[in-house]
């Protein structure tokens, strides 16, 4: 293509990056003009996509993980042909804009994830490259490859400085995602300044260490050399590759370019002229000449590409109609569960109430698990390096090691990198991720599971060793404030189940949850079977429920987890003294809260004194017990001792309870 036409297409980025922040007069314009030709290159001459079908389910996938560049992305879809009129960059950073100050998937048409956390797009990408990877084993066969896409990924030094990217670039070094390929923006330049004197890394080195093809050394602008790369780049057949692009951070900019004022900063209106001037570009603010946006345009080129793919996938569903209606159903979203899953969760349900065991609820859940997993292709699920404690495999699961494919992911002690990368893998669509730590550890994995709500994707952490019980390994391992943290999220639905039923029930509600993570927090000790009848399985789904009802009831006992069986052993202390208790089982205070106010005072009512116990931080249960009532918690951390032990110490035992109970009773009736 003529060579000035090529520089003109990137410094349009460029103009549209520098005018959308001056506008907005915030942002970063230095990445996008840095990375302009980067950008060009790849969008303009390599991507496969389809700006008429953002969902498509073979395009190239496409991560901004230095997400504080976001205007060279929503320039790229502009120009592209995506939904994204040139008035919503005129609107970046405004209030109900297309255009927000980091990319946010499901907002903008074309953006594949929400990025700004540095290195969790990098780590989002691995889990993309490995449900593609994972989907063409199952579902290509010869001669119909119906699944054969990429990740792209730019990234900066910011995603690089962060651990979570050694977690996930190590691990898709170890699984051979060769159709995964990064680009560093390699610009030396963060908001504090030149990086040299904090980041020395040899990172081209550590990802040859990691398993990665590398390219080194490239001028990230030189076109010609950036196309020799990705040519190179695609032709990797065992492992990702990264290349390391040497850029100028503002590029075209006599002023700012290469100094961390082009960072993150309006260049202002008059090193906007002088960078025109210097890049040749005399068009208007937001106007795009039309040789330019001609050869921008993706619409065409898309539509042939699509249809190419829609022919291939036609031939392959009469080859293989059964294959193509799983595939069908395996990349719809919200995913539709097989009716053969549907059994295995009711069965599941049944057999928990039938059996009545006392039973750890960790070990209820992979009892769940094994009905679930054979009957649910799309159930990937993983652990941090702790299976034979979470529980999270089940008969018959094939483990994925290495470059093999499997349904079980041995992360390796990665609890961020694992929570991040089973992001990218609902992203990328074809399966349902979970993962298990102990809970403790969440705190890990905790801005990835944030990420998980902000994009409502529904991802299941299995989190055992939920509280003081799980003993002598001590405070280090033993979580307070965690059950709390995690139901603080916004759209995080937070199950601590009493039993082997209610544990069966939040995998059920977890996995008919299609907007949103769940988080399973489950006991490494056994429980009592907590309850019977046929009512309570839909009452748990509601999130709390009456579990006991006595005549003449004088107060309400509100538990959760393993502390339901400790409140029906007081209220049968209570009963035996003349005083009749309520006990309510709150599995998921979460769902509890989203029903109508009428259930939840006919569950929780306000004329009786009330009483929480959890073996957690107490602050969130004043709300449901009210100032007159009282919480039975743990605002300390705990000590190494059996767990026997430490449920008397901390006054977790029956008679505890109860005689709390007695003195809550004797302060409300002496209150005015």
């Amino acid at each position: 293509m003529n060579a000035v036409l090529r520089t003109q297409c990137a410094n349009a980025l460029r103009a549209l990056a520098m005018d959308a922040v001056q506008a907005a007069n915030s942002g970063h314009p230095g990445m996008p003009m840095g990375m302009a030709d980067i950008a060009e290159t790849l969008w303009r001459h390599h991507l496969k996509h389809d700006p008429a079908d953002p969902q498509w389910i073979d395009r190239d996938r496409f991560v901004l993980s230095n997400g504080h560049g976001s205007m060279l992305l929503y320039a790229l879809l502009h120009l592209s042909g995506y939904e994204l009129p040139i008035d919503e960059l005129k609107r970046f950073r405004q209030l109900h804009s297309k255009t927000p100050g980091h990319p946010e998937v499901d907002v903008t048409p074309g953006v594949e994830t929400t990025t700004g956390p540095l290195g969790q797009g990098i780590a989002n990408a691995v889990g993309m490259a490995l449900a593609e990877k994972l989907l063409a084993a199952e579902f290509n066969r010869p001669g119909f490859e119906v699944v054969d896409h990429r990740t792209w990924v730019f990234l900066g030094d910011g995603c690089l400085m962060e651990g979570l990217s050694h977690e996930a670039c190590s691990l898709a070094g170890t699984w051979g995602l060769n159709k995964l390929v990064a680009f560093w923006d390699d610009n030396g330049i963060s908001i504090d300044g030149e990086v040299k004197g904090w980041f020395g890394d040899d990172t081209p080195a550590r990802f040859e260490a990691y398993g990665w093809r590398v390219i080194r050394g490239l001028n990230g602008h030189d076109v010609a050399a950036l196309d020799a790369a990705i040519a190179e780049a695609k032709a990797s057949a065992d492992r990702p590759v990264l290349v390391c692009c040497r850029t100028r951070i503002g590029h075209g900019s006599p002023n700012r370019a290469g100094t961390a004022k082009a960072h993150g900063e309006a260049l202002g209106h008059e090193e906007i002229a002088l960078t025109r001037a210097a890049l040749g570009w005399t068009a208007a603010p937001f106007e795009i000449p039309a040789d330019v946006a001609a050869a921008w345009s993706a619409r065409a080129q898309g539509a042939e590409l699509h249809a190419a793919w829609q022919a291939r996938h036609a031939r392959y569903a009469e080859a293989h109609p059964q294959l193509a209606r799983e595939l069908q159903r395996r990349t719809q979203r919200p995913m539709p569960l097989l009716p053969r899953t549907e059994a295995a969760l009711t069965e599941a349900i049944a057999d928990a109430e039938a059996k009545r065991a006392s039973v750890a609820t960790r070990k209820a859940s992979q009892d769940v698990l094994q009905r679930i997993g054979p009957a649910t292709p799309e159930l990937l699920g993983g652990s941090a390096d702790l299976t034979g404690s979470n529980l999270t495999d089940w008969k018959g699961h094939v483990p994925l090691k290495g470059c093999d494919v499997g349904n079980h992911v041995h992360y390796g002690v990665r609890e961020f990198g694992m929570a991040a990368i089973m992001n990218g893998v609902a992203l990328h669509g074809g399966f349902r991720p979970f993962g298990g730590t102990f809970l403790t550890f969440s705190d890990y994995a905790r801005n990835a599971v944030r990420m998980s709500a902000l994009m409502k994707l529904p991802v299941t952490y299995v989190f055992t060793h939920d509280s003081i019980g799980l003993g002598e390994d001590g405070p280090t391992h033993q979580p307070i404030e965690h059950v709390s943290s995690l139901r603080l999220i916004p759209g995080v639905d937070v199950w601590r189940p009493a039993d082997a039923t209610e544990t069966a029930v939040a995998w059920r509600e977890a996995l008919h949850r299609g907007d949103g993570p769940s988080c399973l927090a489950l006991t490494r000790q056994a429980l009592p079977h907590a309850g019977d009848g046929g009512h309570r399985v839909d009452a748990i789904a509601r999130g709390g429920y009456v579990l006991r009802h006595a005549a003449d009831e004088r107060l309400c006992l509100i538990a959760s987890g393993s502390e339901v069986g400790l409140a029906l052993a007081a209220a049968e202390l209570l009963s035996a003294q003349g005083i009749a208790a309520r006990v309510v089982s709150m599995p998921c205070m979460d769902a509890f809260e989203r029903q109508d106010a009428s259930y939840r005072r006919d569950v929780i009512p306000r004329r009786l004194p009330r009483l929480a116990i959890e073996a957690g931080s107490t602050g969130l249960w004043w709300k449901h017990v009210g100032e007159d009532g009282a919480v039975i918690g743990l605002d300390r951390f705990g000590e190494s001792a059996p767990a026997g032990e430490l449920f008397k110490l901390f006054g977790f035992t029956p008679k505890a309870v109860a005689e709390r109970a007695l003195s809550l009773l004797q302060e409300t009736s002496s209150c005015p």
